[in-house]
């Protein structure tokens, strides 16, 4: 009887969760239960498993409503009935089309009006909604000659009076409005909860017919969904045959281009994979991702095949992945198998500016009635809780800052604030909006309306309204269509030496980069800024310490860097083998034969799986529950806990020390966190050894590509500084020589425009245009007469230098731009066939500082470029140690001068409290030669010696070479003063403002403190 409930689905308006909803109908003794949230049927497919389990029928339906005015309930007769009330709200959400505010086309619902809403012509399936407390207004003659169309309507929103109060917040936050604005309009009654069955139909026992109708629309009311049958796109050819019979060809193709000294393991692996594939109907999922990969193909695009997809052969020769699978011994069945029902994944990357046009693809060839993305519930973050429920209460911008910011205990406790942290606590988990899925596709056989409306985000690309578990759960599987800036990179450095060099590269001639023996070296002292994935300090530091000199190490590499094997202690490890190969022993004979590769480290998920079954005695099945647990489908630790109680005891029937059979469940339960398997790796390992050759051997052009497509781990500045590192001259803009983009020539780097923050982007555009449709800019009036522009980014350009190709120094161009701009002649551009000559201004030279130039490339750009920043100290003491001498001074303490590129926070476990956080960080830093080292800051130094921003700094510290790699552990450090700014001398507060301005990257983490060595706990030596 209750054909009216909202959930939190029902966004800002509803206080309910799905499983409290369901929970209240069995606490209520509840038959029947229908769930009908506003414009959303998020909710629907978890409800109705939810009511299988507790023998409920469930009803599924849509409360319509437009710009918060109520208009109808819709309640489906079945599954056709939702997708008719799918199709009404896609075509309003997604192409503006009115919804009908009566009489909807809904042949498969009944639609259910309220008793102020409803039409003065209903039709056979349509019914008015009257609630108990508006019964006595059936003495009225019109309404009651309606009583054979009215059915009970009790609608339910909230469990209690709290929960009341919550949906008025709600509301209060949905209209950008204070809570007492509200009018009775927004917000539900009061009387909108559960209540007994018998309080329910009592009032109405005088109206028999009421209640029968009721009776009658529940037992019509059906949804019986099939969760087991796949809704993907089946057939890319039409048919199976059909489909097999292509890629049985395309496959044999490939495997003579892949393998042309007719490999017999590779034939033989090709077989049994298309064998697996045809019994899984999977030959279409397949086709369809390789017609991707051919549009993408003949567009010239790059992309990556990776994830647990280059485990196959198939991929590998039909041109999905780029990964040899027999190389890396690695295995089809952890991507596909005959116990698998659902479709696997395909983890595609593209450089994020090819993206949408492979999406747009992907929509125009298979339809938008059949194409959507995945959706996701963004729920209400914490700081954002505090902020929105404090402005419904009219708290002032700087109150919310510390509510958010500042903890309970130090906050004023009146009323106000107590209501706010009580609320606070009460939308915890709650959703907010819906938005898209960063990168997963549906692609449905059957119209995607058939199961989820479909919205418009600002992306421009339509969502269904459930996210990828739900999506899953019903039998879609999603295609991952990625971005990524490393492909970016790679592809533009290739067409740039093409360009610039007439020097072609096949880049995705994997074999090039990988057998080089400078791309090892530079790989093995770490020489990898601007390289995709392998950059980051961390990456770097482990890279050093392995001294990584070949595909293989790298692949391990790109793995143990994970927070799944470096949680578990094994990342020290495995590093620790690999230089020692002789000084340990394997934890068991198991570990040597599965994971002698890895020096019996569990590195890859399917590492962990084998262990968990070899020596754990663990299930096939329950490894899968390990896989998914792994591969971020449901990634937490709670699907591993399931399994603990039947390892611990199988491992006991082996015989298994108890001692190592909890530090290999230890281990194991660590990769609940991250982990990568050993494909994803693989093809990390193949972009990173791409854009490595390139640096090698074409470093300037590489990292003009870097900074290009936005650079990766670092800012700006840090690519440009490998630029010059590598022998290019770097110039300021100039609206001569400079494009949008930064630009070389020869051994000459333009910076382009892009890098001026405060020029407008059209601006930039224009300068570029203008010039080639009508040639290089003769003079600053010569420009001012082709670009329209305003004095005050007139002068941006003069200050950064991008008229130095006049001769004139920069307060002449300044007096002759206030000149040029004041005559106003110069509003539109001016083309004229003949040029009056320049005038010639005589004005007294003006002795400049030297380092004037500096602090106006540091304002504009964000660092200095005509000087370095080491030249602008005001000491001349540039540290008695330089990076190119660290290695001598293990154990000793050294004193350096250095420029702060970044820091990295990370938690350690409080000494003297081992359940309490402590923070440490780790600096990298660039010494007066601009070579590269890092620092370690543990919280006694920061304390007393904190980071003051970006700058230069002083070090003191004691060095330690750990593998290779040493690393200075600060004791003391303050930041250096540079010279004051020239330009406001009189003014020394204004003097300081660039210095100031300096930036470093600072990152952040939550996770929790890796263990330390000593609580491993295992033995390592031979004989111990």
């Amino acid at each position: 009887m209750f054909l009216n409930c909202h959930t939190y689905h029902s966004l800002r308006y509803g206080t309910i969760s799905v499983e409290d909803l369901v929970q209240l109908a069995v606490d209520y003794q509840l038959k029947v239960l229908a769930l009908t949230d506003i414009n959303t049927v998020t909710g629907i497919y978890q409800f109705y498993k939810l009511c299988q389990d507790h023998n409920i029928k469930p009803i599924v339906g849509v409360d319509v409503r437009v710009e918060n005015e109520p208009y109808y309930i819709c309640l489906a007769k079945n599954p056709n009935g939702i997708a008719e009330v799918n199709k009404l709200l896609t075509a309003y959400n997604c192409e503006g089309i009115d919804i009908p505010k009566i009489n909807p086309p809904l042949e498969n619902c009944y639609v259910i009006y309220s008793l102020q809403n409803r039409p003065e012509k209903l039709l056979h399936h349509e019914f008015v909604g009257i609630r108990k407390d508006e019964i006595n207004y059936l003495i009225n003659p019109e309404l009651k000659s309606l009583i054979p169309k009215m059915i009970i309507l009790h609608p339910v929103t909230f469990k209690t009076d709290e929960e009341y109060e919550l949906h008025k917040v709600l509301r209060a936050i949905d209209g950008n409005t204070l809570l007492t604005k509200l009018t009775e309009n927004d917000y539900c009654r009061n009387s909108e909860y559960f209540i007994s069955k018998r309080k329910l139909l009592d009032p109405f026992q005088q109206y028999p017919e009421i209640i029968e109708n009721t009776k009658h629309i529940v037992s019509e009311c059906s949804f019986d969904f099939d969760f087991e049958t796949p809704k993907n796109k089946k057939h890319y050819t039409g048919s199976k045959d059909n489909d097999f019979k292509l890629l049985t060809q395309l496959a044999y193709e490939g495997l003579t281009q892949r393998y042309p000294d007719k490999n017999r393991a590779a034939i033989y692996r090709v077989e049994k994979e298309l064998e697996v594939i045809d019994q899984l109907n999977f030959c279409g999922y397949f086709l369809i991702t390789w017609d991707i990969i051919q549009y993408s193909k003949r567009m010239g695009f790059m992309h990556v095949g990776r994830g647990s997809g280059a485990n196959s052969i198939i991929a590998y020769c039909i041109g999905i992945t780029d990964i040899c699978p027999l190389e890396l011994d690695l295995y089809f069945e952890r991507f596909l198998n005959l116990n698998r029902k659902s479709p696997p994944d395909f983890d595609i990357d593209w450089s994020w500016k090819n993206r949408d046009d492979i999406l747009e693809y992907i929509f125009k060839k298979y339809g938008k009635d059949h194409v959507a993305f995945c959706g996701t519930n963004v729920e209400f973050k914490k700081r954002s809780r505090f902020r929105e429920i404090g402005k419904v209460f009219g708290l002032p911008k700087d109150e919310l800052d510390q509510l958010s910011k500042k903890p309970k205990e130090l906050h004023d406790q009146n009323s106000v604030v107590q209501q706010i942290y009580m609320f606070e606590q009460l939308l915890v988990g709650f959703p907010n909006q819906r938005s898209m899925h960063s990168c997963g596709i549906l692609i449905s056989e059957e119209p995607i309306t058939n199961y989820s409306a479909l919205e418009f985000p600002p992306k421009e690309f339509p969502i269904v309204q459930f996210d990828m578990h739900t999506a899953e759960n019903i039998g879609l599987e999603k295609f991952d269509i990625l971005s990524q800036r490393g492909l970016g990179t790679i592809k533009e450095a290739v067409n740039l030496i093409k360009e610039k060099r007439g020097i072609s590269i096949d880049i995705d001639d994997t074999t090039l980069s990988k057998n080089e023996e400078k791309c090892n070296e530079f790989l093995s002292i770490g020489k990898t800024i601007g390289c995709f994935y392998i950059e980051s300090p961390a990456m770097r530091g482990l890279l050093r310490r392995l001294k990584c000199d070949n595909y293989k190490v790298l692949v391990a590499a790109s793995s143990i860097i994970r927070p799944g094997v470096a949680q578990s202690g094994m990342m020290r490890e495995y590093i620790f083998r690999h230089n020692h190969p002789g000084q340990f022993e394997y934890f068991h004979e198991v570990f040597e034969k599965e994971l002698g590769e890895t020096y019996g480290i569990m590195v890859y998920q399917e590492d962990v799986i084998k262990i968990a079954m070899h020596f754990g005695g663990v299930s096939a099945a329950n490894g899968d529950v390990l896989r998914r647990a792994m591969s971020g489908k449901g990634r937490s630790l709670s699907a591993l806990q399931k399994l603990k109680e039947d390892f611990f005891e199988s491992c006991k029937k082996k015989g298994h020390p108890d001692q190592l059979s909890q530090e290999v469940y230890r281990q194991i339960e660590s990769f609940a966190g991250y982990s990568f398997c050993k494909a994803h790796s693989a093809s990390y390992a193949v972009e990173s050894y791409q854009s490595l050759y390139l640096k090698a051997y074409y470093p300037i052009e590489f990292m003009v590509s870097a900074i290009n497509n936005g650079g990766g781990f670092y800012r700006t500045e840090v690519y440009i500084h490998e630029a010059k590192m590598a022998g290019a001259k770097i110039h300021n803009p100039c609206v001569n020589l400079s494009e949008f983009q930064t630009t070389v020539y020869g051994t000459d780097v333009y910076l382009g425009l892009m890098h001026i923050e405060k020029l407008e982007a059209a601006v930039k555009l224009l300068i570029t245009e203008e010039r080639k449709e009508n040639g290089d800019y003769k003079s600053l009036e010569d420009f001012v007469k082709r670009i329209q522009i305003g004095i005050e980014t007139l002068q941006i350009l003069i200050y950064v230098g991008a008229f130095r190709f006049t001769g004139k120094q920069k307060h002449e161009l300044l007096i002759e731009a206030r000149f040029l701009l004041s005559k106003n002649h110069y509003r539109i551009k001016v083309i004229s066939l003949f040029e009056e000559p320049q005038k010639n201004y005589e004005l007294p030279v003006i002795e400049k500082n030297v380092f004037e130039d500096a602090f106006d490339e540091i304002e504009i750009l964000g660092f200095p470029v005509s000087h370095s920043i080491f030249d602008l100290l005001k000491t001349k003491y540039r540290g008695h140690v330089l990076v190119k001498d660290l290695l001598k001074y293990h154990k000793k303490t050294v004193k350096m001068l250095a420029y702060l590129i970044s820091r990295k926070h990370v938690p350690i476990k409080m000494k003297n409290h081992p359940g309490k956080k402590d923070d440490m960080y780790f600096g990298t830093w660039i010494d007066a030669e601009g070579q590269y080292f890092d620092t370690a800051h543990f919280p006694d130094s920061l304390r007393k010696f904190p980071f003051m921003e970006g700058g230069i700094y002083l070090l003191l510290g004691t060095v330690e070479v750990d593998y290779h790699f040493p690393t200075v552990n600060i004791t003391r450090m303050a930041k250096m003063p540079l010279i004051a700014d020239p330009r406001y001398s009189m003014d020394e507060e204004k003097s300081k403002e660039m210095e100031r301005s300096l930036r470093d990257d600072v990152s952040k983490t939550s996770r929790e403190p890796y263990p330390m060595e000593y609580e491993i706990g295992l033995p390592r030596q031979k004989g111990i």
